[in-house]
């Protein structure tokens, strides 16, 4: 294993019995065969069970369909973007040159699959219980933080969140175009603009789906109308 997989490993808060997984979990299937699809398939499945469980037990008052949403928010793409680049993922994520001249290494999606091919990585070599301790390790920031309001914030989807502080400023709805397509037809990234006219103001989401890349780029617009609400914007009641 070389030093920045070593690092890495410290950074987890794993050490693997078998360093040949954490090669291949972090491995692009542009740089060969042995890639992280399988990892990252498996790793899906144990990361929405880790988080649940933890949701579980942080949100003993809320109910099923809370839940659902608050795990839905904690485990889509842009969440697990940001966990990668607190990582430093980019830095030893195994691509193709073509790829890396393409942005690859920073791309949202492809550092999303990486994490996920971790978590399946560590569920492999240690179990679940090494699973879910990483998981609660990725989560324990944003865990931590969560107030009494946070099952109602997290548990309410971007796009209905962003259409109702528009609606309550009688602003009109907002409008969603894909910008642009990539990828092969069994995995596409699409991406997406949502835009408010009234406000010219616009962001670009991306996502393995119109819905998700749609979420994503609500979200975005919506964290930044949050920014310029203050008093004074102009944007406030």
């Amino acid at each position: 294993m070389n030093a920045a997989l070593t690092a890495l490993q410290q950074r987890l808060g794993h050490r693997f019995g078998q360093p040949e997984l954490l090669t291949r979990a972090v491995t692009h299937r542009s740089f060969g065969a042995d890639h992280n699809e399988r990892l990252e398939f498996l790793g899906d499945a144990v990361l929405s069970l880790a988080v649940s469980s933890l949701l579980y037990q942080r949100f003993a008052g809320s109910d099923e369909g809370d839940l659902t949403r608050i795990r839905a928010h904690l485990v889509r793409e842009d969440s697990l973007h940001r966990l990668a680049l607190g990582l430093d993922l980019p830095m030893v994520l195994r691509i193709s040159d073509g790829e890396a001249k393409g942005g690859g290494a920073q791309r949202p999606s492809i550092l999303a699959d990486a994490m996920e091919a971790l978590i399946g990585a560590t569920y492999l070599d240690g179990g679940y219980d090494a699973a879910l301790a990483l998981v609660g390790r990725l989560f324990a920031e944003v865990m931590s933080s969560a107030g009494t309001g946070a099952a109602e914030h997290w548990g309410k989807d971007a796009k209905t969140a962003l259409q109702e502080w528009l609606q309550a400023r009688r602003l009109a709805v907002p409008t969603y175009r894909i910008t642009e397509t990539r990828g092969q037809a069994h995995a596409q990234t699409f991406e997406v603009e949502c835009a408010v006219p009234a406000l010219s103001l616009s962001k670009k989401g991306e996502g393995r789906s119109r819905r998700v890349a749609e979420q994503d780029a609500a979200r975005r617009l919506l964290d930044e109308l949050i920014a310029r609400d203050k008093p004074g914007s102009g944007l406030r009641d």
